[in-house]
């Protein structure tokens, strides 16, 4: 299965684009936003779960990475994850995803290397996980020498002026980003191949990004690997 999979061209995905689609056994439904398999899949999807919802054990070989957006998501019975919270998990590692509540997460699946070991876990919600750098407030997620992944928080009009030279992927998580005279509402998922060049700035309303850079010639190459 191919989904926006041709890295060297832009995607874009809207909450007027949804499209869910259950996983195999019922238990989540998915939006599928890039993908480069079937099952065992390169993947980036929104992921959501009905209340009382418990998925199997399961592996992740080259890791796993969420974004809680809504409600709560669990692992193993017990670790509690509300909205906000942002969990890595590397090459090999294994858990037992549910929700009691529901939740919302986003999720990218099979983009890590096997030298990316870090279980990482981040409240976003904790102001002491955010740092003002110049007229910026971020919060980092991870760094690597192929990956900057963060989140930000832009005032109303301020330009997000993160250069694209390597790619660059977005989630709008709350308020509004324009380029161009068009407008991404919050649940907007924007990618942008490399050497590509933008003008996003915040709406009147602001808003908070999921960004990550750097990743997208990794993912080229996964493409022509299995090609």
């Amino acid at each position: 299965m191919l989904i926006n999979a041709d890295f060297s061209q832009m995607a874009v995905v809207k909450p007027n684009d949804y499209q869910w689609v259950k996983s195999p056994r019922g238990e989540v439904e998915r939006v599928m936003l890039d993908r480069v398999g079937n099952e065992t899949a390169r993947a980036t999807s929104l992921v959501r779960y009905a209340p009382q919802t418990m998925f199997p054990e399961h592996e992740h070989p080259l890791g796993e990475e969420i974004l809680v957006l809504s409600g709560t998501f669990t692992e193993n019975g017990h670790q509690h994850y509300p909205a906000g919270w942002y969990l890595r998990n590397p090459d090999g590692s294994k858990h037992t995803p549910s929700s009691e509540d529901g939740t919302l997460i986003f999720v990218k699946l099979m983009q890590m290397s096997k030298d990316h070991t870090e279980t990482i876990r981040i409240n976003t919600h904790a102001s002491e996980n955010w740092q003002t750098i110049g007229q910026r407030l971020i919060c980092p997620l991870y760094v690597s020498h192929n990956e900057h992944t963060y989140l930000e928080k832009l005032k109303p009009h301020q330009n997000f002026d993160e250069h694209s030279l390597k790619g660059i992927e977005l989630l709008v998580i709350q308020g509004e980003l324009i380029m161009n005279g068009e407008t991404f509402l919050a649940g907007s998922w924007v990618r942008l191949p490399i050497q590509s060049s933008h003008h996003f700035y915040a709406s009147a309303a602001g808003a908070t990004l999921y960004v990550k850079t750097g990743h997208l010639s990794s993912a080229q190459n996964f493409v022509e690997q299995q090609s």
